[in-house]
């Protein structure tokens, strides 16, 4: 009886081994390694707004669990350090939207706490000068998109106490914006964005109560939103059975070598997994966690080779740090 006994002990013991050995194995495999580089010089907030020219991320606004701010800092990409700019001069504020178009900045809507704002800012880095431009033609609001495409810029979708999804588009040679179809799918909050080859992906967010699991892009060619596979578990077959874990609020987006990345964010549990997408099989595939502090309300720079998440929040706490992902690297966990 003891030598049966013993060996059921033996043969659960060996299969727990194999069972953790197997699950830390899946986990090393997961590609991709992030680097803490030099902090943000400005106080630590979420909320933030941040846009990319050239090879300098730009980061303005946000909340620092006290104020809201105006202060506007530029990244250097390649050197790894930040330069304070001219503040923004209109009203503080966060979680405001913003693009780049022709190497400059453009900046508008947000919310300070009592307000929504429908206002619209051109940031040009040659003269650290802000100007006033035509108000966004929508309704104030705070939590939308936007993204630049080509000589114009697009913003649209949000929360105005209402949650939305029409969209515009911005001539930055003219100062006028022009309405075009809205979004496809569900009206959304908080979703992320990002830009492959002059197409803009749209993905994640919450609404009424669900995280959106529709994926959309948008062609400035054929003025029109084309649908892709659900970012969830949504589908018979099996690519996607792992996919319930990408919807998210919150998250954050950048592109590094012609393929889109998501992270942080939050269902409301704090996410720090990451994911792949890749544009030419419309497929998502698992990559190295992000190593630093679970938190949502991030921000991101990307030049298309290099990717970095900066600020953000955890509750009431608020972050300072910078990681910069490789994807061709493996972590050692």
């Amino acid at each position: 009886m003891m030598k049966h006994l013993n060996l059921f002990v033996f043969l659960i013991t060996v299969i727990s081994v194999i069972t953790i050995s197997c699950s830390s194995d899946e986990e090393d495999d997961l590609m991709g390694k992030w680097y803490r580089v030099s902090d943000f010089d400005g106080l630590a907030r979420g909320e933030a707004t941040s846009f990319t020219i050239g090879s300098k991320g730009y980061l303005t606004g946000g909340y620092d669990g006290k104020k809201h701010l105006n202060d506007l800092w530029e990244y250097d990409m390649e050197l790894d350090f930040w330069t304070q700019k001219a503040s923004f001069p209109g009203t503080s504020r966060s979680s405001a939207a913003a693009f780049s178009v022709e190497n400059k900045g453009y900046f508008g809507t947000g919310y300070n706490g009592k307000d929504y704002f429908n206002d619209f800012w051109e940031y040009n880095p040659d003269t650290n000068t802000w100007n006033s431009k035509a108000d966004y033609p929508g309704s104030a609001r705070n939590d939308a998109i936007a993204f630049g495409l080509s000589d114009k810029g697009y913003l649209g979708s949000g929360y105005n106490g209402n949650y939305l999804k029409d969209f515009y588009t911005y001539n930055p040679s003219t100062d006028s914006w022009e309405q075009i179809v809205s979004l496809g799918g569900s009206k959304r909050r908080g979703a992320a964005c990002f830009v492959i080859d002059n197409i803009a992906y749209v993905c994640a967010g919450f609404n009424n109560g669900e995280y959106v699991k529709d994926f959309w892009k948008y062609d400035p060619v054929q003025k029109r939103w084309i649908q892709l596979r659900d970012i969830a578990d949504t589908s018979d077959a099996t690519y996607d059975n792992k996919y319930n874990s990408i919807v998210r609020i919150y998250g954050v987006a950048f592109v590094i070598d012609g393929q889109g990345y998501l992270t942080c964010g939050g269902t409301p549990d704090l996410r720090t997994n990451t994911w792949k997408y890749t544009p030419d099989t419309d497929l998502w595939e698992e990559v190295a966690n992000f190593k630093g502090a679970p938190r949502t309300a991030t921000a991101s720079f990307s030049n298309g080779n290099k990717g970095f998440i900066v600020t953000g929040r955890s509750n009431n706490y608020r972050f300072d740090d910078i990681w910069e992902l490789h994807p061709y690297e493996y972590d050692e966990y």
